[in-house]
């Protein structure tokens, strides 16, 4: 079978990492692309892919399948990386593109968290109301807390990125409220931050086992605070799997 183009795989996070692998594994062309230059060493040497770090848009997106000859793309981007995704899709149904959607698992039978729609939810409710709070949401949203720093004590862990810090500052969070460290954060390490800082609330993401939803949820229960998960967007994606096995079959199918 002759293989003309390439795969795109949408990266930067760990999942993407193992598919990577298992595409270079059935010898497929594969694009990989990620925001960072930091997120490019996730990436094992020796692969049959080349990895371009930059932050696309629409237009860029087009140019990219264009120039190199993309014959469908497999969107491992965050979960909560909305934007990527939305773009995506849109040249994907403009140039005709298969387009795969992998999701990581969700984190189940978890009675215990408080599982909110959005952040216009929790900001808008009572939760945070005179409590000392971690937040481990990404620097991205912080800016919507700026008005929560008079009626409740907010901490937040950030990537240890200088863009990331100064986004923090901005929002309003003083230097001595902010960590920055990279997951993965153990279970251990987890609690200690959480005993130190005195914290009686913690928000996070479903970002699943990947982004240490899982740690949280354990240390929550056992310290008995209270645990905010802010649900994932919905998109309609057009195809979407948890399985490796699907996006091999879908990789055969780009190039049949």
């Amino acid at each position: 079978m002759k293989k003309v183009g390439k795969l795109w795989l949408i990266g930067g996070t760990g999942d993407s990492v193992t598919i990577v692998q298992t595409i270079r594994d059935h010898s497929f062309p594969c694009l990989i692309t990620v925001t960072t230059s930091t997120a490019t060493n996730l990436y094992p040497t020796n692969l049959l892919s080349s990895i371009q770090t930059d932050k696309l848009d629409t237009a860029g997106i087009q140019k990219l399948c264009n120039r190199e000859t993309v014959k469908g793309i497999i969107d491992a981007s965050h979960p909560f990386a909305v934007n990527i995704s939305r773009q995506a899709m849109q040249v994907a149904r403009q140039e005709g593109i298969p387009y795969l959607r992998y999701e990581r698992p969700l984190l189940t039978n978890n009675s215990y968290p408080i599982y909110l729609d959005s952040f216009e939810d929790l900001i808008t409710g009572n939760y945070l109301q005179n409590k000392r709070v971690l937040l481990t949401i990404g620097c991205q949203n912080l800016c919507r807390f700026q008005l929560w720093h008079q009626q409740a004590t907010l901490y937040t862990r950030i990537l240890p990125k200088l863009d990331s810090l100064e986004m923090a500052l901005k929002a309003g969070f003083p230097a001595s409220q902010i960590i920055a460290l990279r997951p993965p954060i153990s279970l251990q390490l987890e609690r200690t931050l959480w005993q130190q800082w005195g914290i009686n609330l913690v928000v996070t993401k479903a970002s699943g086992k990947q982004g240490g939803e899982n740690i949280k949820v354990q240390v929550a229960q056992a310290l008995g605070i209270p645990l905010i998960i802010i649900k994932r967007p919905l998109l309609n994606y057009p195809q979407q799997t948890e399985q490796l096995s699907d996006i091999i079959e879908f990789c055969y199918q780009c190039f049949k």
